[in-house]
């Protein structure tokens, strides 16, 4: 019973996240469902490219603003902000990873969870394809 809650929470807090991402027009947002992978750290790793540090930064603090505002919660570990390559927003169950699109391309975390279903966002229209 306790589980079923858990994973509901998550979903919501996934669908706030894209919100903050699709607000300051993040690309090639993907999330990566985690919940029947073995061993997972989180429920979903939800991420974005940015073109720029500043846009990185700006999806970053939407994102927490996001969630901050829908259901009262803050990062558990936030990483990346001095670097400006990748920001890490660890929400525990969800998982937010902000990338420069260079960065992105080289450390390709879709290709580590291959296994995981994999939805792609659309980023114009905010429809989940």
């Amino acid at each position: 019973m306790i589980k079923k809650r858990i994973k509901e929470e998550s979903d919501i807090l996934t669908e706030v996240v894209l919100k903050g991402m699709q607000e300051k027009k993040a690309s090639d947002i993907v999330v990566i469902d985690l919940k029947s992978m073995k061993n997972a750290v989180s429920d979903y790793f939800v991420i974005c490219s940015a073109n720029s540090d500043t846009q990185l930064d700006a999806i970053a603090r939407s994102v927490e603003e996001e969630v901050s505002k829908a259901i009262q919660q803050h990062p558990w570990q936030s990483e990346g902000r001095t670097n400006k390559e990748w920001i890490l927003l660890d929400y525990v169950d969800v998982v937010v990873h902000i990338f420069l699109k260079e960065k992105r391309e080289f450390y390709a975390l879709e290709e580590l969870w291959g296994d995981a279903p994999i939805r792609h966002v659309e980023t114009e229209t905010a429809k989940v394809v």
